[in-house]
């Protein structure tokens, strides 16, 4: 009597077989991928689609601000920075130590705005070079300039960021961003508000000391 061939369920044989492929795969090593090159997945200026109850246009328009106002904010980083190592004078100690405390807050302002254009599916501006090409804020000369010019020079950049942030804040909230509007107000404008105070406040010409009237 012959053996009758046992036939797979109908099922069974949709299932694909999978094999293995470690034994084709080299093992493993800490050697590192060096010189890769990949394409660019997103391009600057453009959105993804994220489910944040706001429109694209909406999302779309507070990126390109928030991306302005990013890279003069870089700027004032900088700016804060040089003239923190070039400062002298009788108030360089003061001085020194402020404007290294004004440098830390705007370092933490762009990396707020950052991420926020990053949650609103956009591509955050990073690179110093590509700052640099966008930036509305005057290029300092390279040397040292006099300390009223050093503080001058940073009040102007902060009125600069200051007017975009509050026009830009203003159009977000209109068009139903609250995030951004919050961002803007809470955190750039009064951050900014503030810092311009201390720094006006250091080019009132009066002096220390003040003999009293007989």
């Amino acid at each position: 009597m012959g053996t009758v061939p046992v036939r797979p369920h109908p099922k069974e044989s949709r299932v694909p077989i999978r094999r293995s492929t470690k034994a084709t795969r080299p093992k493993a090593d800490s050697q590192p991928w060096l010189h890769v090159n990949g394409i660019e997945i997103q391009e600057f200026g453009s959105v993804r689609m994220f489910p944040l109850g706001l429109t694209r246009d909406a999302r779309m328009y507070s990126c390109q601000r928030l991306n302005q106002i990013l890279a003069d904010t870089q700027i004032l980083y900088s700016l804060y920075k040089k003239h923190h190592w070039l400062m002298r004078g009788p108030t360089f100690y003061q001085l020194h130590l402020l404007l290294d405390k004004h440098a830390d807050e705007q370092l933490e302002l762009v990396d707020k705005i950052a991420e926020r254009v990053q949650t609103l599916g956009g591509v955050a501006i990073g690179d110093p070079r590509h700052v640099a090409e966008i930036t509305v804020i005057p290029r300092p000369p390279n040397g040292a300039e006099e300390v009223p010019a050093m503080l001058s020079r940073l009040i102007e950049a902060h009125e600069t960021i200051l007017i975009a942030s509050h026009d830009a804040a203003a159009r977000a909230q209109e068009m139903g961003d609250d995030g951004t509007n919050d961002l803007l107000v809470s955190d750039v404008i009064r951050t900014g508000e503030l810092q311009t105070w201390f720094l006006i406040e250091h080019l009132v010409d009066t002096p220390l000391i003040e003999r009293p009237e007989s």
